[in-house]
């Protein structure tokens, strides 16, 4: 049983690391939402702004697999300080960017830096709290996701409506200068993973390459994020170009998914120390089956029926990801705990940033503004679900 100051120690580091999530989540989610400005005002087509989920995602990526190469070689604490700040300057570069090439070359400064700040979190989540209550708090510091939706993103929206698209990412860069202080101040120093002998980076890389287990981690990882980003980046374009709803109305749309998933989350969390992460994991990713089917293959709809189909994706979809994260946290000894997490890291945003690619091959623009094809993207992403399911059975708990 903690203790009264512990207690409190130990929310003020959860609530930290749920802020890092939150500014660096919403940086990247408000893309979505903001895809049909983006490609108004830089008068591009679907894939191009594919291009542009992809240079962040594939910027992460590439960063996070270099991490793996030196993230347990460091305090963490020192890691999160350093990267932050250079996500930062490459978000407040995205808010001064003038045309597309600029933005590109952003959005790839601020995935370099921010790729590994989940790596770090999760791992910094492994090395403080004992398994049987990793659930619970990857679950509390993953409910940023929910008020980036319920919050982050339709302030955004407002932002954007008020001025321009330009404005949310000044929000975030501001938001995260006033952030820092509370990193310096609450986080512990973090060294308890550090050997004295350390492994080099190819004995590190090698030891997370050879180990069979981790390929399993790995086809995890990778069919759960790739249901979800076949379809996220684009669709607000389809709900504003195919489901007729008024750009106006998304913040609505993102407003009441993430208010939902705010609790749920939490409570998906709590579920899955109770009654076992893959069995929770299982319903709640095979139940996301059925929003997943519907968001996809929706016609004109009034704005109500919308919100609660659209509710259901939301809560489903980002709620398997809780026991995900706390059964991939579990599954890798904690002395490659951090390494790892950076190559999962890493291969996660592959992932997202090849879903975007591949649904924005897939995807047309019709002359009327809709996307055509997106039922075959639904479609994929199904087949991803049931992979993902399949993986997470074959997954083993080690530390």
């Amino acid at each position: 049983m903690l203790k009264s100051p512990e207690l409190k120690q130990e929310r003020w580091i959860i609530f930290t690391l749920a802020a890092i999530q939150f500014v660096h989540m919403l940086d990247f989610v408000i893309m979505m939402p903001l895809s049909p400005q983006f490609m108004h005002y830089f008068k591009i087509q679907p894939a191009q702004f594919g291009v542009l989920v992809s240079a962040y995602t594939i910027a992460a990526g590439i960063s996070s697999l270099a991490g793996a190469t030196f993230i347990d070689r460091f305090d963490r604490k020192i890691l999160v300080i350093f990267f932050f700040c250079g996500f930062l300057i490459g978000t407040l570069c995205c808010a001064l960017a003038p045309d597309y090439e600029f933005f590109l070359a952003a959005r790839i400064v601020a995935g370099s830096f921010g790729g590994l700040m989940t790596a770090l979190v999760l791992s910094i989540i492994g090395d403080l709290f004992a398994p049987d209550r990793r659930g619970t708090v990857t679950g509390l510091v993953m409910m940023a996701f929910s008020v980036v939706t319920v919050i982050g993103v339709p302030f955004g929206l407002l932002l954007n409506d008020l001025a321009s698209w330009h404005m949310p990412f000044f929000f975030i860069a501001g938001l995260g200068v006033l952030l820092l202080p509370l990193i310096l101040r609450v986080l512990p120093r973090l060294e308890g993973h550090l050997d004295s002998n350390p492994a080099s980076a190819l004995d590190t890389l090698g030891a997370i390459f050879m180990e069979g287990h981790h390929w399993n981690v790995f086809a995890f990882a990778i069919t759960t994020v790739m249901a979800a980003f076949l379809i996220i980046p684009y669709l607000a374009a389809y709900i504003t170009g195919n489901i007729g709803i008024d750009e106006n109305h998304l913040k609505h749309v993102y407003g009441v998914g993430g208010l939902f998933t705010f609790f749920t989350s939490r409570l998906i969390g709590r579920m899955a120390d109770r009654h076992g992460k893959q069995k929770v994991f299982t319903i709640v990713a095979g139940t996301s089956i059925v929003p997943i089917l519907a968001m996809t293959h929706l016609g004109h709809l009034p704005l109500v029926p919308l919100l609660a189909i659209s509710t259901l994706f939301f809560v489903f979809v980002s709620g398997r990801m809780v026991p995900g994260l706390a059964m991939i946290t579990g599954s890798i000894i904690p002395k490659y705990r951090g390494s790892f997490m950076s190559v999962n890291s890493a291969i996660q945003q592959f992932t997202m940033g090849l879903a975007s690619f591949i649904a924005g091959l897939i995807l047309q623009k019709g002359a009327d503004g809709s996307l055509i094809d997106f039922n075959i993207v639904g479609y994929l992403a199904v087949a991803s679900t049931l992979l993902c399911i399949f993986f997470a059975w074959r997954l083993k708990a080690v530390g």
